[in-house]
Parts: C-alpha cells; sequence; structure tokens
C-alpha cells in the first residue's frame, strides 16, 4: 500500500498509457477485412467494392471495378447502393479511418454484410497488389 501511495503519479502515467493503448482495439469499427480476404471475397463474386476516398486519390489509384462514392457525399447518394444490399459491400479509405465511418453509415442504412479493408488502399499496394487507374 506504501507503495501505491509514494508512486500514485506513476500509476496514473501507467493506467492512462496503457487506456490509449488499447482504446483502438476496444472500439467497436466493424468489420474488418486484410487485402488476402478482400482479395478472397472479391474472387468468389457477389462484392462490390466501394471507394470512399475523394475524387483525386480515386484517379491515383482505386481497386478495379470500385464503385467510387466519397464519404462527404455518400449518405445523399446512399440510395445509388440499394438494389446491392444483398451483396458483400467492401469499403475502401486510404488508411481505413473513412472507411470505418462509412460501414457505420451503411450499417444504419441497413445493408448487412459490409467490411472495411484494413489498413486500405496503403495496405493494398503494400501487399503487392494491383490498382486501376
Amino acid at each position: 500500500m506504501k507503495f501505491i501511495i509514494d508512486h500514485i503519479f506513476l500509476l496514473g502515467i501507467v493506467i492512462v498509457s496503457g487506456g490509449a493503448l488499447l482504446w483502438p482495439a476496444l472500439t467497436m469499427r466493424g468489420k474488418t477485412a486484410s487485402p488476402l480476404e478482400v482479395t478472397q471475397l472479391i474472387n468468389r463474386g457477389k462484392t462490390t467494392v466501394l471507394d470512399v476516398r475523394d475524387a483525386k486519390e480515386y484517379a491515383n489509384g482505386h481497386l478495379r471495378d470500385a464503385k467510387h462514392i466519397p464519404l462527404a457525399e455518400l449518405a445523399q447518394r446512399i440510395a445509388e447502393l440499394d438494389k446491392l444490399k444483398a451483396r458483400t459491400i467492401v469499403v475502401v479509405c486510404h488508411k481505413g479511418a473513412r472507411s470505418a465511418s462509412a460501414v457505420k453509415q451503411l450499417a444504419k442504412a441497413g445493408f448487412t454484410d459490409v467490411i472495411s479493408l484494413d489498413g486500405g488502399v496503403a495496405a493494398w499496394q503494400s501487399a503487392g497488389l494491383p490498382v486501376a487507374k
């Protein structure tokens, strides 16, 4: 007990930093898939790739046959995806943060099988997988 009292600030720092490290793992980001898993889903068919990056990023390279709807426009254009509710939708952005937000929006709109590409297009390219321009 004396140790705890003598080192209360040190223990506080340890607890706060440990919590900060665990926070991303504990927060719900929806379903994610690695580039390998996404490749397998695409090869099986019945999968639509949705790219939520802005137009400039999309023009620099995107997954083949990806449907482009920027995240800022997704709420207004979500009706374009209604006919795809029976399919698996893989949402892609640059690093994975915007796609997690898009997954939440799609889930609220009633889409049941929505997956975010873990690490985004950056992970896709670093895995040596092709992009279309």
